[in-house]
């Protein structure tokens, strides 16, 4: 009786330990600064804020509650209306929801997968003519690829609203020089186990807005008083990250740059192994722009290649690779079906086909070049160019 073979799972996107964060670990365990807070958060902050270029940082339990935070700062309330790029995963959305807001969600362009401004004006102009603008916008940077800031910014500040950047994905990624992250009222980065660098499960929120970031800071531990007992007068979060997580990022962010390094390595491998097949188009990546790729992207033309994105998502998996639709839009989502919607332009709606014709590939800082050149095998064979 013969026995199946069982192939190594190759994974999209697992956490890659540098060694260096043992040193920190060690370092809280040994003086016993385990709870919440402490020197490494202390210097996590500095760290990320020196690198990014900003004035401040707060770190916190997820990139969610950073986003939730901010939309604390703002004074987004019950009823109150925020703009959201709808390809993206539901966490740069559902702190709207936490503070009773409504979602209006902005489709997508082609250039960057990221926020249409096209789309973007003609929503501000819809809010002019209801006398009803948004409190915040939420932009997001998809897989690592920087949105057209320039003209987002340019809209937001024509209309005086200020920006949330989800860049979650996105840290080490540049846009005209400057990091991703930097071009809102607030930005977040997301350290979650799959993310570029990780603290296991944990966020960061910037600004220059050092002010803002010191009642993060007290909205964040549950917002204590000052006061020589235990005194509340505000609704507060237990948002904010330990001693240990923090110091597992501080190792993690020593190696930021040779993760990037790593991904766009990975990229550009599939890149020129896929380049002769016309049924994959990969993820652009603005001119002036550099792209952490923390995920490889790409779309599959169903006719030029006889296979649909879901099909070859099917393929793979039979072949234990781990690989992922492109994110569903929220304004397709069940939890969001009666938000409004504005789409790239009147015959286009690009999320909607991003959606159904994308896929992103195994991508870790850590993958072998032998299990890439398997994914790859197995998408030539599939589209019938092995």
């Amino acid at each position: 009786m013969s026995r199946t073979t069982v192939k190594k799972r190759i994974l999209l996107s697992p956490p890659h330990m540098s060694g260096i964060e043992m040193h920190y670990i060690n370092e809280a365990i040994e003086t016993n600064w385990i709870a919440p807070l402490g020197p490494n958060v202390d210097a996590f902050e500095r760290e990320i804020a020196e690198i990014v270029g900003v004035n401040g940082a707060v770190a916190v339990s997820s990139g969610t509650a950073a986003i939730h935070l901010a939309l604390l700062l703002l004074g987004v309330q019950k009823g109150d209306l925020v703009f959201c790029s709808s390809l993206t995963f539901v966490a740069s959305a559902n702190p709207i929801l936490y503070q009773g807001a409504i979602p209006i969600f902005i489709d997508s362009e082609p250039e960057t997968w990221n926020m249409s401004p096209t789309a973007l004006e003609a929503a501000f102009r819809q809010a002019a003519v209801s006398g009803k603008f948004p409190k915040a916008v939420i932009i997001v940077n998809l897989y690592g690829q920087s949105a057209k800031m320039d003209e987002l910014v340019s809209i937001c500040n024509q209309y005086n609203v200020p920006i949330i950047e989800d860049a979650a994905e996105s840290l080490g990624s540049l846009y005209k020089g400057k990091a991703s992250g930097i071009f809102g009222e607030f930005g977040i980065y997301s350290f979650n186990g799959n993310k570029i660098i990780t603290t296991s499960g944990g966020g960061m929120l910037i600004s220059n807005n050092v002010e803002a970031l010191n009642k993060v800071r007290f909205l964040a531990t549950q917002a204590k008083d000052s006061a020589p007992y235990y005194q509340h007068s505000r609704l507060g979060f237990n948002y904010r990250m330990s001693n240990i997580l923090a110091g597992i990022g501080r190792g993690q962010l020593k190696v930021l740059h040779e993760r990037v390094k790593a991904r766009r390595a990975v990229f550009k491998t599939y890149q020129e192994e896929l380049a002769d097949i016309p049924a994959i188009a990969f993820m652009p990546e603005l001119q002036q722009t550099f792209s952490n790729r923390w995920l490889t992207a790409l779309t599959i033309n169903e006719e030029a290649g006889g296979l649909s994105a879901a099909e070859l998502l099917r393929i793979l998996e039979a072949e234990n690779i781990e690989a992922r639709h492109i994110w569903k839009p929220l304004h397709l989502q069940p939890l969001f079906e009666q938000c409004e919607y504005y789409q790239h332009n009147w015959s286009e709606n690009i999320s909607e086909k991003l959606f159904q014709t994308g896929i992103c590939l195994p991508s870790g800082s850590n993958m072998t070049r032998d299990d890439q050149m398997r994914v790859i095998r197995c998408i030539r064979n599939s589209l019938g160019t092995g």
